[in-house]
């Protein structure tokens, strides 16, 4: 029997042809296949949206609290709040008392939202305030939760939140200025140089020596202390004729006294005199230079200057909100230091007083120019300027350094207003010699212009020492003036002694002073604004370094 043959099963064109139609039908349907996407995409779809306005629900609670413990921080740290009185209190660092209680009482009075209505739950907070140095900090720290709506679906039944704020006060420090007062002879220079002009074209002091006339107001009150020579018709003091062997120096008199003009340009020993206000009564201080009742004077200017320092300072008690964070002490100088103790002042200086607008002291500092050298005043001194006497008392005077944390442990400041230059001489009852000098080729004379040491007769460095202490030295530098037409037989050539010192004064005294703290001026609103500048650095730099 012969076997059937098998034949390989093949499937139809038509059966492929179904199949491809049915493909690209289903491909092409838009109906049932977008239902079942859209379903199964709803549920992370709802639980998105859901997280958004959960999330921006417990951010807009946070926000609120920030702002509570922002102004918690802040408050606590105020001018005015109690925590601030308490800290000034303290003797040193460490926790401020019933901080952390006040700083939450601010806290809490921020929340507006009652409790049930706020929005979250298990709210905490807390606070801690320490004082370091003259630095007041205030930290505020919570948590809370905030329940969900939509996320709940999903397990979470509530967002954690929390947030901080710090804040910080600088206390004021305390600080003690000395004012170190040049009322040496150079600083009979007048203020500008209008007014010496002024003062050259009537002064009879000395014109035998400079005929142009003499440019500084001398004060020496002895009688024969200027050799006049030949003065034309000018009265001496307290009588119409020069008394033998020659008047009193009439330079400061006549600064007192004004011109009836207010500017000249020379002067000659027939007509010195004849503008001076004689029939005037003798001011007892010059505030404004260019008027017809007095000559301005460099001291006068400088006692000006204090009084607006003065008038700074106590501004910046009442802005500070502080009474007697400042003392004030003022020490004129020649050949020696005048200084009195705290609360109490002399007929030359006023020590350390927290009344720094008080009549003693302004009135003290108005009438700066009467402490010039007299020739007569025994604690001054008189003759020269002598910076190693004065120095070295200054570092005397001031025993303790404090930090400036309050009124028992003052922060120490010494302003020295000066022309800077220096000599050995010193006068008594008319008599001249030296004081801490012997001969160099440098300071041939005791006359002979220097600096303010260490120089070539002294090798104490006396600003070191204090600042090596923690005593701030600042320094105004009132230059010296060139002396017109210098007479080279004068005193041993003082005059020219003088004029080349000029040129080293600026760096010696910038060695002296703390950094900078070191400033120069001449006119007399320079002066005011210098001091003034100087006065709120110190404030700054004490802040800053506390």
């Amino acid at each position: 029997m012969k076997q059937a043959s098998k034949k390989p099963f093949r499937f139809a064109p038509q059966i492929f042809a179904q199949a491809r139609k049915l493909l690209a039908s289903f491909r092409s349907g838009k109906r049932g296949n977008v239902a079942i996407i859209c379903a199964l995409c709803a549920v992370p779809l709802v639980s998105a949206v859901g997280c958004v306005v959960d999330y921006s629900m417990a951010s807009m609670i946070k926000t609120k609290l920030q702002a509570a413990a922002d102004a918690a921080s802040l408050a606590t740290v105020s001018v005015n709040s109690p925590v601030i009185s308490s800290a000034q209190g303290m003797s040193g660092s460490g926790t401020v008392s019933n901080g952390s209680t006040t700083a939450i009482n601010y806290f809490n009075a921020n929340l507006t939202t009652a409790p049930a209505d706020s929005g979250y739950t298990g709210l905490t907070s807390s606070a801690t305030v320490s004082k370091s140095g003259q630095t007041v900090t205030a930290a505020v720290t919570f948590s809370a939760s905030v329940p969900t709506y939509f996320m709940g679906i999903l397990g979470l039944k509530d967002i954690a939140i929390s947030g901080s704020s710090t804040a910080s006060y600088s206390l004021p420090t305390f600080i003690d200025f000395y004012l170190m007062l040049d009322v040496s002879g150079s600083m009979s220079f007048p203020s500008t140089t209008a007014e010496q002009q002024r003062l050259m074209a009537v002064n009879p002091d000395d014109l035998g020596e400079y005929s142009g006339g003499c440019q500084f107001a001398c004060h020496f009150t002895a009688q024969g202390a200027c050799s006049q020579g030949d003065q034309g018709p000018i009265p001496a003091k307290g009588s119409g004729t020069n008394p033998s062997p020659g008047g009193y120096c009439q330079g400061f008199i006549i600064s007192r006294l004004g011109t009836t003009p207010v500017s000249f340009t020379s002067g000659t020993n027939s007509t010195n005199g004849n503008s001076v206000n004689w029939s005037n009564a003798q001011v007892a201080s010059c505030p404004t230079a260019g008027t017809t009742s007095c000559i301005q004077l460099r001291a006068d200017a400088v006692g000006y200057a204090v009084n607006a320092l003065l008038t700074q300072a106590s501004s910046t008690e009442s802005a500070d909100g502080m009474s007697n964070q400042f003392r004030v002490a003022l020490f004129p100088f020649i050949q020696n230091l005048c200084s009195s103790s705290a609360g109490s002042s002399n007929s030359c200086s006023v020590g350390l007083t927290s009344s720094i607008t008080g009549s003693t002291i302004t009135g003290f500092a108005a009438e700066l120019a009467n402490l010039l050298d007299t020739g007569q005043d025994a604690t001054l001194g008189s003759g020269g300027t002598h910076f190693e006497n004065a120095l070295n008392s200054m570092n005397s005077f001031i025993s303790t350094v404090g930090t400036g944390s309050s009124s028992t442990n003052t922060l120490p400041y010494v302003f020295i207003i000066t022309d800077g230059s220096q000599d050995y001489q010193m006068q008594l009852n008319g008599n001249w010699s030296s004081q801490n000098w012997t001969a160099t080729s440098a300071a041939p004379y005791p006359n002979s212009a220097t600096v303010i040491p260490p120089n070539s007769e002294q090798t104490t460095n006396y600003c070191q020492t204090m600042k090596n202490r923690g005593i701030t030295i600042a320094i105004l530098y009132i230059p010296y003036g060139q002396i017109v037409d210098p007479n080279s037989s004068f005193a041993n050539n003082e005059d020219g002694y003088a004029n080349n010192n000029i040129a080293n004064i600026p760096a010696a005294l910038q060695s002296c002073a703390s950094p900078n703290f070191f400033y120069t001026a001449n006119t007399p609103a320079d002066i005011t604004n210098a001091l003034v500048t100087m006065f709120e650095q110190a404030v700054s730099t004490a802040h800053i370094t506390n």
